[in-house]
């Protein structure tokens, strides 16, 4: 199923790869959007090259992307985020990808993330399992707290909101824990390398493809409240013996 797709998917990396690529360690303009988010040549460009290869390969499909919005509505939407980890991307930190999901009826069944700078590609097809760099990947079968490696992205929400003293006790009691956001500790999870992803207040395009990732590798995405996900709702990301735990903890007090 979705060969097609998938190969256009693919097609579609191999070309951000190389805009990307070409300007990543460069010089390029970085401008700063209205909600405070930058935004990079890369960023635009990559963009504005999907949507118009998806209108002269799949016309009928509509595109929702960080940089152009939401589109028509339509049966099958394709998700992008054409630079995930921007911020990275500009200082030089090679932790950045381009991701892009293919949902249909609201549901994600593809999900693809390139990130050229470190010579990796995730990739998923709903029902057929996940991939990195061709080779199937699985969550980790840690299924003890204690056991645990924790990844998260940056400390201040935790530390400044609601569940800082949830967000405390989950350092203190796991094995490990380190910051890496974006794409990066998601896949770290769905690789079997960490176990648990957890940050908050994420668009659907930075979810959409880790999502299916994830769980075709055999973990649990949902909400901090173990919810569906939503446009800006927050992600725990896990390899799912750990996640019923986490949603305790996230949501008691």
């Amino acid at each position: 199923m979705l060969e097609r797709e998938l190969a256009f998917a693919n097609e579609v990396a191999d070309r951000a790869a190389e805009i990307a690529m070409s300007l990543f360690m460069g010089e390029f303009e970085v401008r700063i959007k209205p909600d405070a988010s930058p935004v990079t040549e890369a960023d635009l460009a990559i963009e504005e090259m999907f949507r118009e290869r998806v209108a002269e390969r799949f016309p009928r499909d509509a595109v929702i992307g960080e940089e152009g919005g939401a589109g028509r509505d339509a049966e099958r939407v394709w998700v992008i985020d054409p630079i995930d980890g921007t911020k990275n991307f500009s200082d030089g930190v090679p932790l950045w990808a381009t991701l892009l999901a293919l949902r249909v009826e609201g549901r994600g069944v593809l999900g693809l993330i390139g990130a050229p700078a470190t010579g990796d590609r995730y990739e998923a097809v709903r029902g057929e399992g996940a991939r990195l760099n061709g080779r199937p990947i699985r969550v980790s079968a840690r299924g003890e707290l204690a056991d645990a490696f924790i990844v998260f992205s940056s400390v201040d929400g935790w530390l400044e909101g609601p569940r800082r003293e949830a967000f405390e006790g989950l350092l203190r009691e796991t094995r490990r824990n380190r910051g890496f956001g974006d794409y990066f500790g998601h896949m770290l999870v769905a690789r079997g390398a960490a176990d648990v992803m957890a940050e908050g207040g994420l668009a659907i395009w930075d979810w959409a493809a880790p999502q299916v990732i994830v769980e075709e590798a055999g973990g649990r995405v949902t909400t901090f409240e173990g919810a569906q996900l939503s446009h800006g709702s927050s992600v725990l990301t896990t390899n799912g013996l750990l996640h019923d735990e986490l949603v305790r903890r996230l949501t008691s007090g």
